[in-house]
């Protein structure tokens, strides 16, 4: 694993149960999208790179495409292989990806292209792909308008360190990209619906670098944000809150 950012190695080995409590699903829009703009069905192939828990498997699956999942951590590739035991979940990395050459219609990365964004990664993801396949990201975005929202990311900003983060905007810098055609985007309104300590709690103790502190800073940072929790009015004493995301979806074609 030594392609793998330390934090997403330490972080994501503790915490993959409380990563597959914490982070919300994908709307249904990106269904559409993946039909629509990837051409995903019945008799297509999709790899999804950065698998982890198997959030967006699952919509990958409801495509009809068949589906190869590689994940390099081996608690997270777990995980999705007890809750998709239907699915293929393989041991590998974007720069190694388990695969042969031109096996893949499209080749997807949800919430993870941040960490492995190169030139050696999107080489290798075109020797995955078929000629004219696509390249497909997808995150799930905190709205920061919200004001516990911007709180939230408030609290952990100090212990992010180096860690590849999706909002900082350095996996742009590998686009326009050799062998790849424009990047396109799409966005999507989404939320998280269920109880404060699920959507928000775990959600924050689901961050990589967060789940790679020591257990006291840790317990800390949770403690914090349960007070931020306490002290927002659309959020203390309720049972069940709507944790506001958009979803960001790109892709790009394969020349």
């Amino acid at each position: 694993m030594t392609d793998i950012h330390p934090a997403a190695a330490e972080g994501y080995s503790r915490g993959a149960d409380t990563y597959a409590r914490g982070r919300p699903d994908f709307p249904p829009a990106a269904l559409a999208w993946l039909r629509e703009e990837l051409g995903l069905r019945a008799g297509t192939v999709a790899v999804e790179l950065g698998a982890g828990t198997g959030k967006f498997t699952r919509l990958l699956v409801e495509s009809g495409a068949s589906i190869a999942a590689v994940e390099p951590v081996a608690a997270m590739r777990e995980r999705l292989a007890r809750d998709l035991p239907f699915v293929t979940a393989l041991q590998g990395q974007a720069q190694h990806v388990p695969l042969p050459n031109s096996c893949a219609d499209a080749v997807i990365c949800a919430q993870s292209f941040h960490w492995f964004a190169s030139a050696e990664s999107l080489a290798e993801i075109h020797r995955v792909l078929k000629p004219g396949g696509l390249l497909g990201l997808v995150w799930n975005v905190r709205d920061q308008s919200v004001p516990w929202v911007a709180a939230l990311t408030r609290i952990m900003e100090p212990h992010e360190g180096d860690a590849p983060r999706y909002d900082h905007g350095e996996w742009r810098a590998v686009f326009p990209a050799k062998g790849f055609g424009e990047l396109r985007e799409r966005t999507f309104p989404h939320a998280h619906v269920g109880p404060p300590e699920q959507v928000i709690v775990d959600r924050v103790a689901s961050v990589s670098f967060i789940a790679a502190l020591d257990e006291a800073t840790r317990a800390r940072i949770l403690d914090e944000v349960r007070a931020l929790i306490v002290a927002t009015p659309a959020l203390a004493g309720a049972r069940t809150i709507a944790f506001p995301y958009v979803t960001q979806a790109y892709w790009a074609r394969a020349i």
